[in-house]
């Protein structure tokens, strides 16, 4: 089975966890979504069922899927809202992330962390996860260790983009 098949179905984005711990996120950063904002939290992943990885050329598009069903069923804003929650795809098209990255990314705040270990791992993805980050965290780590330092950042990226959130609305 495919490995971003395996992420939806019982790995880090579980298709009912995952959307949970990024409603949780979204709410902390801009309140109640709207019922639009809402599905966008649910489907943004969902591309992930057609990659063999999480990381190769499908896996980077894996936000179209999600987009296009979010412009069928909402139109252009919505589209964008889950296009661009990929940093990577933000980037390589020359566009901002949109809102639905920062809490996508601030979702892992609320991922307990025993729970996400045991899912990264029967999925798979941990490895993929591992190996992109060697620069920062030798394989000679504990999977443990790695968590803490990718949430720690995580997070951070997350409150940053809060703080730039409160000062724009003051």
């Amino acid at each position: 089975m495919r490995v971003g098949r395996k992420s939806l179905l019982f790995g880090v984005h579980q298709f009912i966890w995952h959307p949970i711990t990024v409603l949780l996120a979204w709410y902390e950063l801009y309140g109640m979504p709207n019922f639009k904002e809402l599905v966008c939290i649910f489907i943004h992943d969902w591309g992930y069922w057609f990659c063999e990885n999480m990381d190769d050329d499908k896996g980077k598009n894996h936000p179209e899927f999600g987009a296009n069903l979010a412009y069928k069923l909402f139109g252009d804003e919505y589209f964008k809202l889950c296009l661009y929650h990929s940093r990577h795809y933000s980037k390589r098209n020359g566009m901002e992330p949109s809102k639905l990255c920062w809490a996508d990314k601030l979702s892992i705040k609320y991922e307990i962390t025993r729970f996400y270990l045991f899912r990264a791992n029967l999925s798979g993805e941990i490895k993929e996860y591992r190996n992109n980050n060697l620069d920062f965290i030798p394989a000679s780590e504990s999977n443990l260790t790695w968590f803490n330092w990718i949430k720690e950042r995580t997070i951070q990226q997350g409150i940053t983009q809060k703080i730039n959130l409160e000062l724009v609305n003051k």
